[in-house]
């Protein structure tokens, strides 16, 4: 990916260095509003940062594009084709969750049927699974480059459709997704569950 420059933000493929990958263990946090510190535990920085560093998995700093601001980090995209995602392997993730592995798979049991919406990426998509942008930043254009070097990227993949999941209490950035040519496709449950705990499946073609 070619590096974007707009009003001193710069955007730029991420590298396997472990700073970088606790950097985006916090943003990817974030964007998941706090669920991988519920997944992993306290330690969940420097799970995902030595899982990042690895190749070949949905978390790792192949599939991460990251916006900077006089040499900071300030934002972060992370996505992959169907097929990657297919191919990706949980090794990484689990041999770096050490003991932690105990939690990780109960709370994977338990959210079996929320963690299994990612696996539902219909072939020729192109899948956001994260997207942030640090506070402070906000309203200054970090997250409408970082949507845009998504939509390329996905071309430059042979993707035909862009999709991602955003929570139904998350209207902000669902008008956001909205702007930008998405809708909704499907929503995940289709019952509202006791929780209120509900996703929209938001996609538009390339």
């Amino acid at each position: 990916m070619i590096a974007m420059c707009q009003n001193e933000i710069i955007l730029r493929p991420a590298n396997p260095a472990r700073d970088e990958g606790r950097s985006f263990a916090v943003l990817l946090d974030r964007s998941a509003e706090g669920f991988f510190r519920f997944w992993f535990g306290p330690n969940f920085i420097d799970i995902v940062a030595t899982a990042y560093i690895q190749p070949g998995h949905d978390l790792s700093f192949q599939n991460v594009t990251f916006a900077e601001h006089n040499g900071a980090i300030v934002g972060m995209a992370l996505g992959y084709t169907a097929e990657q995602h297919r191919l990706a392997s949980d090794h990484p993730l689990k041999k770096a969750a050490g003991k932690a592995r105990v939690r990780m798979k109960i709370i994977s049991i338990l959210f079996a049927p929320l963690m299994r919406i990612i696996d539902n990426i219909p072939d020729g998509d192109f899948y956001l699974q994260a997207i942030a942008v640090e506070k402070g930043f906000d309203g200054k254009g970090v997250g409408s480059m970082l949507l845009d070097a998504i939509d390329k990227q996905a071309i430059t993949n042979g993707s035909a459709r862009l999709a991602l999941d955003v929570s139904a209490k998350n209207e902000r950035a669902r008008r956001l997704y909205e702007k930008r040519g998405m809708a909704i496709e499907s929503q995940w449950p289709k019952r509202l569950p006791i929780s209120g705990l509900r996703f929209y499946r938001m996609v538009k073609t390339l």
